[in-house]
């Protein structure tokens, strides 16, 4: 029997090993000795849901959205999380990782990210990402890879759905107990060109229902959180009725501050912003938000800003029962804004806590700043701030946020936030930490907590200073 040598036949795709074998028949292919390079990486495949049905609705256009999608979110996501682009076809990408846990956190901030852009996007016009990753041992020759894992990766991306990420049981092992995720076990998944089956997890988006699929027994039947021993509750994201897009911000920074406020009552059991924003844009179920997140209430509502005047309605629900506690309106001028977010929280905690003390209740009635300008930036600075976007959109968000310290130098929140973003620009190594930022640092946090020794935002900031040694290492 002859010998047909075929270099790197290990990494060509099967319909080209079948051309080779077809064309030699009754021979065999081996490898030769040439040395390639291989190491193991995490891999990303991702790919445009009903791209054709876009592009055929709108060439021109889809193409813009896209590019500028690429532009403002996901290459600035993929090189926070250290990933690099292999390649890019007209609808997708190949990323490659050296870690699964990057790979999982860039794949879950741009689903993320991509979800709040669409909120206001028809659904006919919707650019949704379908993501793949698995974690293998590839060949890498020429900036290019290839590979089994490289096929796998791509095949999951095929069967997860719009807005979805499907991973494998092996990048699952890697970033299992490592990343704050919840996953449904989809059992042996059949994949084409891959000779076995393998197990899959479908990435369960926090707000997603648990999926349906069956793998030998129940699975993806998601576990309702014990509820804490106090009355807590999940504030949901306020509508923006303004019918402006550039409002959303405002709305958020309503919600955000109730949030803050409902925190500093000690009786109440207050989910964090960050998990109950999850849920932005997205038809919901109160009872299945109550299990999901551990709460016996759900605050759900909507602002209408329209010249100086603005609308602040709510409801607050039972999500054992779904009934309705409580639901009231409050108008006022734009001049009031501060004494509505009060009446808002006065009338929740009223509602749930009826023994809170009037002295709880004062403290949660303080006003952040008296400048209305002031409030309006850091309202601004902070939505950049949650886009996760980039340097650009850290970059941003530090200037209104020193902005709105000019306008009021006491507004110990804007500290706080100001903070927080060297602490992020640092962690993605925008920044060097040199000593002249080390300082900065340093006296943002202090005086975030000089002003606010009562404000969740400037203890944080300083707190997580004090921790990461900044704070020692400037005194010195």
């Amino acid at each position: 029997m002859a010998v047909v040598p075929f270099p790197n036949l290990s990494v060509c795709c099967d319909s080209i090993r079948e051309i080779v074998l077809d064309s030699f028949p009754g021979q065999r292919c081996v490898l030769s000795d040439e040395h390639v390079e291989r190491r193991l990486a995490a891999i990303l495949a991702a790919d445009v849901a009903g791209y054709s049905r876009l592009m055929g609705a709108n060439e021109e256009g889809t193409l813009a959205q896209l590019k500028s999608i690429r532009r403002a979110l996901v290459d600035p996501t993929i090189s926070a999380h250290r990933g690099r682009i292999v390649k890019t076809t007209g609808d997708g990408m190949l990323v490659e990782f050296a870690s699964a846990v990057d790979a999982m956190r860039n794949a879950f901030a741009i689903q993320r990210g991509m979800a709040e852009r669409n909120t206001a996007v028809p659904q006919d016009q919707r650019i949704e990402f379908r993501v793949g990753i698995h974690v293998d041992d590839v060949i890498f020759d020429e900036n290019d890879i290839f590979g089994d894992g490289v096929n796998i990766a791509a095949r999951l991306e095929g069967i997860a759905e719009p807005g979805g990420i499907y991973i494998s049981d092996d990048a699952y092992r890697q970033v299992r107990g490592k990343v704050d995720i919840a996953c449904d076990d989809m059992g042996p998944q059949p994949l084409k060109n891959i000779a076995e089956p393998m197990r899959a997890w479908r990435v369960r988006l926090t707000g997603e229902s648990p999926s349906a699929a069956q793998s030998g027994s129940a699975v993806g039947q998601s576990q309702a959180l014990p509820l804490p021993d106090k009355p807590s509750i999940a504030v949901l994201p306020f509508q923006n009725m303004s019918g402006d897009p550039e409002q959303e911000y405002f709305a958020d920074g309503i919600v955000e501050d109730i949030i803050t406020a409902l925190s500093r009552f000690k009786a109440l059991f207050v989910i964090a912003r960050n998990s109950s924003f999850t849920y932005k844009g997205r038809a919901i179920d109160v009872k299945q938000v109550g299990r999901e997140l551990g709460v016996r209430y759900v605050l759900e509502g909507s602002v209408r800003k329209a010249a100086n005047r603005v609308r602040i309605t709510g409801q607050l629900i039972d999500s054992s029962t779904g009934g309705h506690l409580w639901a009231d309106r409050f108008d006022g001028g734009l001049d009031d804004i501060f004494n509505l977010q009060d009446q808002v929280t006065e009338s929740v905690v009223g509602a749930i806590a009826p023994a809170v003390e009037t002295a709880e209740i004062a403290r949660g009635k303080r006003k952040p700043t008296e400048s209305l300008d002031a409030y309006a930036l850091y309202l601004r600075g902070s939505a950049r701030l949650y886009q996760f976007a980039g340097l650009q959109a850290n970059a941003e968000a530090l200037r209104l946020f020193n902005s709105a310290i000019k306008l009021d130098p006491d507004f110990a929140s804007a500290y706080g936030r100001a903070a927080s973003l060297y602490a992020f620009a640092k962690g993605y190594g925008w920044i060097s930490g040199t000593p002249t930022e080390i300082a900065e640092v340093a006296r943002l946090a202090q005086r975030a907590v000089e002003l606010g020794k009562d404000d969740a935002i400037a203890l944080a900031a300083y707190c997580a200073e004090r921790d990461r040694g900044i704070l020692r290492f400037a005194k010195q």
